[in-house]
């Protein structure tokens, strides 16, 4: 990890650790969607699990970022990420972070198409229910939140100090070819990154020192997002009054 990987603190960056655990779990869901014949695909991210911030990874350290397929459905894959930092110079290695996110495959040829996804082989039924139990977990909380999605956050002026309103931040990006996908949308993995960066500006804004990530809730993608459209990122703290 390199200088510009770092935050104000010094250490790597949250949201460059969730960028990196979002392109592994691209890498894994896009390379299994396509074992099969048919339509050339890429896994679109559509939902991130709970995701714990377990040791702070620092600037010089090597990050390990492995990705395992732990369900399919018809049109859903699971995919399991871990990730080591290494100090290159004693060996010692520590889990940073562990997460679980879905993706789902879009045609290359025509992005409002799904593709279904290849099955995979479970080392027990067992284990096949536990992961057909969480797909349906995450389903219904999408659909309840979707129900949400279209709320959009007013900006209040002249609000009380130390209120939800006063803690609004906002962040405006453009988006370029860097940020998008084979498709032409937006990594989730940006997306998470500009979430943390605002996340982090209203945080220190509320308690005034520096500050860390330290866990990241569920986060559903409810809508794809195209390349040279403005992104804009409004984030306030829900415990703020």
């Amino acid at each position: 990890m390199r200088p510009d990987d770092a935050n104000i603190v010094g250490n790597v960056h949250g949201g460059t650790i969730l960028k990196m655990i979002e392109e592994a779990g691209c890498i894994i869901g896009t390379r299994h969607c396509n074992t099969q014949t048919g339509d050339r695909c890429v896994a679109a991210l559509a939902r991130v699990e709970r995701t714990d911030f377990l040791h702070p990874m620092f600037i010089g350290e090597v990050a390990h970022v492995s990705a395992e397929i732990t369900y399919t459905s018809k049109h859903s894959v699971e995919v399991q990420v871990n990730v080591l930092s290494e100090n290159i110079v004693t060996g010692a290695k520590k889990l940073t972070n562990k997460a679980a996110l879905w993706y789902v495959p879009f045609s290359l040829q025509n992005v409002a198409k799904i593709i279904e996804v290849p099955p995979i082989e479970y080392s027990s039924p067992e284990q096949e229910e536990a992961g057909k139990k969480r797909y349906e977990a995450q389903k219904l909380e999408r659909l309840e939140t979707k129900e949400r999605n279209g709320e959009i956050i007013m900006s209040v002026s002249l609000p009380e100090p130390y209120t939800v309103a006063f803690s609004q931040s906002s962040l405006i990006h453009l988006i370029g070819p860097s940020d998008c996908t084979l498709h032409g949308f937006v990594h989730g993995g940006v997306t998470m990154k500009l979430m943390d960066e605002v996340a982090g500006i209203v945080a220190a804004r509320h308690c005034k020192t520096n500050i860390v990530t330290a866990s990241v809730d569920a986060i559903n993608f409810h809508r794809k997002i195209k390349k040279a459209l403005i992104h804009t990122c409004i984030i306030t703290d829900s415990r703020g009054d």
